[in-house]
């Protein structure tokens, strides 16, 4: 007998929501260092910076029988001292076997700028890779121009806050799903 090989099992749904587990912020600074130190070579060894001591991480969490499985997404989230209301994400980043997955990156950026939102954000910014602009101006987001970061060019672009409501439960999240393919 010939067994046909078996594709591997691939989640439906989502949840994105703040890392507030140890487990699930070490699993967000794992894949940030596996997307832009191991893959794309951005930084040398590791990622973190003087942001990660006041930025909120927020992760994407796989679901295996309906329970959490693991962090296939991550991007954090700041706001600006100087310049209250003034609110960054960046190190957005989608585990490689989930990247087909447009609800994964459209899930995270909303949770992003929909929680600063409701903590007073006014103005939320990100310096996004060229290549990943369409996906930001499909979800209202306008560039404000380029910048060379780390090599490689970036548009600074801008979210229209009125297509973000606040979220005010970002510890809990939402539930995003993947579309049938």
């Amino acid at each position: 007998m010939i067994l046909e090989p078996v594709p591997p099992y691939r989640p439906n749904h989502f949840r994105v929501k703040f890392a507030v587990a140890p487990w699930e912020r070490r699993a967000c600074a794992a894949l940030r260092r596996q997307v832009f130190c191991t893959e794309q070579g951005l930084f040398e060894g590791d990622d973190r910076d003087a942001i990660d001591a006041r930025a909120i991480p927020i992760c994407a969490l796989s679901t295996l029988g309906g329970d959490v499985d693991a962090v296939v997404g991550t991007v954090r989230i700041h706001e600006v001292p100087e310049r209250p209301g003034e609110w960054w994400g960046s190190r957005l980043a989608v585990a490689p076997a989930f990247r087909g997955t447009a609800a994964l990156g459209a899930g995270l950026i909303q949770v992003a700028v929909a929680s600063a939102h409701a903590r007073g954000c006014t103005r939320f910014l990100a310096h996004v890779q060229e290549r990943n602009v369409p996906l930001f101006e499909a979800l209202h987001w306008a560039s404000l121009g380029t910048v060379d970061l780390h090599g490689r060019p970036h548009h600074r672009m801008q979210a229209d806050l009125a297509a973000y409501p606040p979220m005010h439960d970002p510890e809990r999240g939402l539930i995003t799903f993947r579309k049938a393919a």
